[in-house]
């Protein structure tokens, strides 16, 4: 443990991320001073309904379940699919099967099965330093019908592969991709384009499953900077994609919160961006920020958009100030208040069953990274829109 919290020229931003210290400041995140920049009102609040965590590096059906990146639920058929964002280190690429209760008081989560996702030959997807593509699984929704799901891919910014957006069916096979834009291809010049492991992190699908929504965790280089202490990060860019013809047709800008304290220790990670998105109806999108800060622990905070409030950011190049106009957003919960056991790193959140009082669940799991100093915790809410 000492010695993966070191710094180190070597360490990655996910290793850095990934450290077992964070096991000594999570249990004391919950009261943690929050510093994030004001917003208007709420549009919306949460209310916990239960919790449940699954018990470290679990095996299920020869594979380590962990690093649940994302989570989606098909009311018709009552599926509910979770993706892990394992890069084919441990087994290769997949997401899982599973059943979830949401109830009163209890949440209950039961694996069914395991889907390995497969390339366009028919192959499954090979590990680093082996040759082929390699996919780093962040994103998932279910296509209704249960023709399928949409994923996204972060790609790999070493062996200059871009972010993706793909369709597979249910077995993992592969469908098509969707279209490459030239400001998300790796590599790019110097200055430009994706970050290392900051490109397609959140997926929506909309209510009549016609787009789907994919988000940047960060600014691309020539828009911005990544947030900082005291300073918001230049805007993330969030762009529609039709179904139909598998192209981008529309784009919107969002500007993420500052990060919320400094790191205790000089070199060491504090960082702030996008992990999941979700459309609440056609237009208007739950935005999920989590942060992370060494020392401080991890904060959550969800915020309601309305993607027809920002200006089509698709056909410029670089964002400046001024020149485009980013979605307003407004505060829902911050997870911090919400009674929680503890704060982890949420990456997947969906709409669960309808509760018996006629309104929406909301469901969240946390991508443990494999490591033993996090958990894999699934949460349910009510989800309480105003009248």
């Amino acid at each position: 443990m000492l010695r993966e919290a070191t710094p180190s020229p070597l360490l990655t931003r996910r290793a850095l991320l990934r450290g077992a210290v964070a096991a000594s400041v999570l249990a004391t995140v919950g009261c943690a001073e929050r510093t994030l920049q004001p917003v208007a009102r709420a549009s919306a609040s949460l209310r916990l309904l239960g919790e449940a965590f699954l018990p470290h590096r679990m095996d299920f059906k020869g594979t380590t379940v962990g690093g649940l990146s994302a989570l989606d639920f098909d009311p018709a058929t009552g599926l509910w699919v979770s993706l892990s964002d394992d890069r084919s280190t441990l087994q290769p690429a997949r997401f899982y099967t599973l059943n979830i209760d949401v109830r009163e008081g209890a949440v209950r989560v039961e694996l069914l099965d395991v889907v390995t996702l497969r390339d366009a030959a028919g192959h499954p997807f090979p590990p680093r330093g082996s040759g082929g593509e390699i996919v780093d699984p962040e994103g998932m929704r279910l296509l209704p019908g249960a023709r399928g799901v949409l994923w996204t891919s972060e790609g790999d910014y070493a062996s200059g592969q871009p972010p993706m957006l793909r369709e597979a069916r249910l077995d993992g096979t592969h469908v098509r991709d969707f279209e490459r834009l030239p400001m998300f291809q790796l590599p790019a010049p110097a200055g430009t384009g994706p970050r290392d492991n900051l490109t397609f992190e959140g997926l929506a699908l909309t209510p009549d499953a016609h787009t789907a929504w994919v988000a940047m965790e960060n600014a691309l280089q020539q828009d911005g900077p990544v947030p900082g202490v005291g300073r918001p990060g230049g805007p993330c860019r969030i762009t529609a994609f039709d179904l139909a013809s598998g192209r981008a047709v529309r784009q919107v800008a969002y500007l993420p919160d500052a990060v919320p304290h400094a790191s205790i220790a000089p070199g060491m990670p504090a960082e702030n961006g996008i992990s999941e998105i979700l459309m609440i109806d056609a237009q208007r999108m739950l935005v999920l920020e989590r942060a992370y800060v060494f020392g401080h622990g991890m904060s959550l905070r969800i915020y309601e958009i309305d993607t027809a409030g920002g200006s089509d950011t698709l056909a410029q190049e670089q964002l400046r100030a001024g020149e485009y106009r980013p979605c307003a957003k407004r505060l829902v919960a911050d997870f911090a208040t919400l009674g929680l056991s503890r704060l982890d790193n949420t990456e997947g959140m969906c709409w669960g069953p309808r509760l018996p009082n006629g309104r929406r669940s909301l469901v969240v799991v946390s991508d443990d990274n494999f490591r033993s100093a996090q958990v894999t915790q699934f949460a349910a809410f009510e989800y309480l829109e105003p009248a």
